[in-house]
């Protein structure tokens, strides 16, 4: 199942909360990372708040809203005349970790972590999976950084590995853009990470049954490759890291896990003058996971 938030048509953008969630019926058979029908959710402004009803609740709100539009054909959405909004906007926590994809690790020259490196995001620093991304005047070392995101749907604190698959509503693409100027002042990396509207998340939860153990990420930029890599050549899998960070804290519906980069980015490629190829305003970054969607967001 394939879960998305849309802003409510004609709202502003700037006004929280003027979006509802929608279940996504059917995708474009040349294009499966494109949506093309959706069905509202009944009184849910987005899928976070989907996720804090009990596992029953959220079923029957589904089958409902599914059966209301076999019924009432006027009631299927089409998405591309849509706009995708922040996936979860609310979360209590986003939680991300670096150093996890092996080539990423070997790119950066350093040494294969013995436990999970982790940091912090706020909520105010994401976006939607369509959304511009700014430039900030302070810093133009601008980095992308395709990611897959687990969403949390069983809260729980101290989670055994074992039964960490059972806590995780579904996996989302994401884009953990990275302000590398900021990032590299101090050895903390939460300056370079938090900017307001920079880490797209979306555009769908993807339940976990729908993704694939080869599933393939691809981060784009202007149409030429800078990341391909599978999601399962990490140290440290999406059940490792659950458990990982519940020991820390409990972690809540709609809580978000970043898992890590693959190699590819700026901040490791250099051309012939040694000048890295750091995003600028009119670039394209394109981030896909396989069956979960792909996010589009230009620099502006």
């Amino acid at each position: 199942m394939k879960l998305a938030t849309f802003r409510q048509p004609d709202s502003d953008a700037a006004y929280p909360g003027d979006t509802f969630a929608a279940v996504i019926t059917s995708v474009h058979p040349d294009d499966p990372e494109v949506a093309v029908r959706a069905v509202a959710l009944p009184g849910c402004r987005d899928v976070g708040e989907h996720l804090t009803s009990t596992p029953q609740e959220q079923k029957e709100r589904v089958e409902q809203a599914l059966r209301a539009a076999k019924e009432d054909h006027s009631l299927l959405l089409d998405t591309t005349q849509l706009v995708y909004d922040t996936l979860i906007p609310f979360p209590t926590k986003v939680i991300c970790v670096g150093l996890n994809y092996t080539d990423h690790i070997a790119e950066t020259g350093q040494e294969r972590p013995e436990h999970p490196t982790l940091f912090a995001k706020f909520a105010q620093s994401l976006t939607g999976a369509l959304d511009p991304i700014e430039v900030p005047e302070e810093d133009h070392r601008v980095d992308y950084e395709g990611e897959l995101c687990i969403v949390i749907g069983e809260p729980g604190r101290r989670i055994a590995v074992e039964d960490a698959r059972a806590h995780i509503a579904g996996f989302a693409v994401a884009d953990d853009v990275s302000m590398r100027g900021f990032q590299g002042r101090t050895s903390e990396w939460l300056q370079g990470k938090v900017w307001e509207a920079s880490t797209p998340v979306g555009p769908w939860l993807v339940t976990p049954d729908e993704l694939s153990k080869g599933a393939r990420i691809l981060t784009h930029v202007n149409g030429e490759v800078r990341q391909e890599s599978h999601v399962a050549d990490v140290v440290f899998s999406p059940e490792q890291l659950v458990a990982y960070a519940s020991q820390l804290i409990t972690l809540n519906p709609g809580d978000l896990i970043l898992t890590g980069t693959p190699a590819g980015v700026a901040l490791a490629r250099k051309d012939e003058e040694g000048r890295r190829p750091w995003l600028r305003a009119g670039d394209v970054v394109e981030v896909e996971i396989t069956g979960l969607g792909r996010q589009r967001n230009e620099l502006c």
